[in-house]
């Protein structure tokens, strides 16, 4: 076609090898990856070579500055293209999930009736400094986010959302009068890694009360992974793209796992 555009004329392999998985832009295996940055430099052609050797420094070739802007005299905004280099072994690639298999909604609460045979107490809150809300929302509200449903709108759950900037003592309180089965902490605001300081906080008052293994107890926002949580002495955390049926599926199974459920 005439006046046709493409980024390279170059042939790549179309086989998909998982020992050597590479990112898809236009074509299977061409490598090509988008990055945007700052930096600190004017809006010039010296600030261009600037950011493609940035971009090389990242591992990539082939390197186009797609896109440059000042922000002010002495910062600049960059988009640039590029080919990584060296792919990844797939297979090599081993991940801890919190849970194999989520249940839906209806199955949740089937599961409750016929292994718990009660209602399951949930209490989450935005513990700390941290001011936002919109994740223990998601979870925990019953209108939930994206078309999931949030734990309150579930039958046999009693979801109580205590909100933001909760003190860790206050959480623990509030847990321990309404006899809580489960504890979810929602870190949003991770400035310097102060989500952690949190976390490990009230791992260690629960502990130091010795109720840390009467509950379930979970974590979850942007920067916190299922490895990170274990890690700090969570049962379980939930990243980004997780709902409310993942955070259930998990606590309502591990209550039964551990002998917390007390059915009758």
């Amino acid at each position: 076609m005439s006046g046709s555009y493409s980024l390279e004329n170059k042939e790549y392999d179309k086989n998909l090898d998982l020992k050597n998985v590479k990112p898809y832009g236009d074509t299977l295996n061409d490598a090509k990856v988008q990055v945007s940055f700052t930096l600190p430099i004017k809006d010039d052609e010296k600030g261009i070579e600037a950011a493609k050797l940035t971009v090389m420094n990242m591992g990539l070739g082939d390197i186009n500055v797609a896109h440059h802007k000042a922000l002010d005299k002495e910062f600049t905004f960059y988009v640039v293209y590029g080919s990584l280099e060296k792919g990844v072994n797939y297979e090599d690639i081993h991940v801890e999930v919190a849970q194999e298999d989520t249940m839906d909604k209806k199955e949740i609460e089937n599961y409750i009736k016929e292994n718990i045979k009660r209602d399951v107490v949930i209490v989450g809150a935005s513990t700390g400094t941290d001011a936002h809300t919109v994740g223990i929302d998601a979870i925990m509200n019953m209108k939930g986010y994206a078309g999931n449903y949030g734990l309150e709108r579930y039958e046999g759950i009693e979801a109580y959302n205590l909100g933001s900037q909760v003190t860790n003592e206050e959480f623990i309180k509030k847990a321990v009068e309404l006899e809580a089965d489960v504890l979810l902490v929602s870190q949003t605001v991770t400035q310097k890694n102060i989500h952690i300081e949190n976390l490990t906080n009230l791992v260690e008052l629960l502990e130091a009360e010795g109720l840390r293994d009467k509950v379930i107890l979970l974590c979850g926002g942007p920067r916190i992974s299922h490895e990170l949580a274990k890690e700090l002495g969570y049962d379980a955390g939930f990243g980004a793209g997780k709902f409310a049926q993942d955070v259930g599926s998990f606590f309502v199974t591990e209550l039964v796992n551990r002998n917390l459920a007390y059915t009758e």
